[in-house]
């Protein structure tokens, strides 16, 4: 026997029945969530980076469980249920495919022989994307091009975001060079606004705003290099990692102690370690 979607959104609301589900579960809302949201969100992209596919399975159940925790609590308060969240989804994804649902049902088919290619495929998701924000509820601001990137996003993939979004638009540079020279020139603030500090003569918040700056950039740099930013950082984290638990084996296996060892012998063992990667 094999448990489907119905008996995932029915354990789900056994959960949350007021006087015999769970104790934990009933008192959840909305914000509650979010942190479990995130959390499951990052440990599907981790077991992703590990290859660790049996793990993925998994995750990405715990993952499943979220939407449906939404769904149900949704459904609760009036405002949607799981059903409800399907069904706007797969509406929006034949709207923003006409390459795939050219008559906009999901039975429809492209003709292979005409299929549109990859720049008529983005000018055609961005004018559906910006039709789907022109038709957003009016407010007080306006329309910008910009409206429909979180504000929550961890800031390397918000500053991606932005980065595309404004590039979609004409504002960017035209190639790579200047944005190496950007790179440079926000160092040499960077250095200014530290010394300043340093010296009495200036603040902290021109650091981190100069520090911003230069984060900015090696966003823009990866972008333009076609680089995931956050996946090369991770990469880097995951090689550091690796790489001083390697040198904790070494001291250990030599009955030395790290916190005993001078700067000075931490870095040579740490040349060693890299020397040993590159074989």
């Amino acid at each position: 026997m094999s448990y489907s979607i119905d008996d995932l959104k029915t354990l789900m609301a056994r959960l949350r029945e007021p006087e015999t589900g769970c104790p934990w579960d009933t008192k959840q809302t909305y914000s509650t969530i979010v942190p479990h949201t995130i959390e499951e969100a990052y440990e599907v992209a981790d077991a992703i980076a590990r290859e660790d596919f049996p793990h993925l399975k998994d995750e990405l159940g715990d993952l499943l469980f979220q939407v449906i925790f939404y769904g149900q609590i949704g459904k609760e308060d009036g405002h949607f249920d799981f059903d409800a969240i399907v069904d706007h989804l797969v509406r929006k994804l034949i709207r923003r495919h006409p390459h795939v649902f050219p008559e906009g049902t999901l039975d429809s088919r492209i003709d292979p022989d005409n299929r549109p290619d990859e720049a008529w495929i983005k000018a055609s998701w961005e004018r559906i994307k910006a039709e789907e924000r022109a038709s957003m509820p009016a407010t007080e601001e306006p329309v910008s091009r910009l409206d429909g990137i979180a504000s929550t996003l961890p800031a390397i993939a918000r500053a991606e975001k932005l980065q595309k979004r404004a590039s979609n638009h004409g504002f960017d540079w035209p190639e790579i060079t200047p944005v190496f020279d950007k790179l440079h020139e926000e160092i040499d603030e960077l250095k200014e606004a530290w010394r300043a500090a340093e010296a009495g003569t200036g603040d902290r918040d021109a650091v981190e705003d100069e520090l911003g700056d230069l984060m900015f950039v090696c966003v823009n740099l990866a972008r333009f290099m076609k680089v995931n930013p956050e996946q090369a950082l991770e990469r880097t984290n995951r090689k550091f990692d690796a790489r001083f638990r390697a040198i904790e084996r070494i001291l250990h296996e030599q009955g030395r102690d790290l916190d005993s060892e001078s700067l000075e012998a931490l870095d040579a063992i740490w040349q060693q370690v890299k020397g040993v990667e590159k074989g």
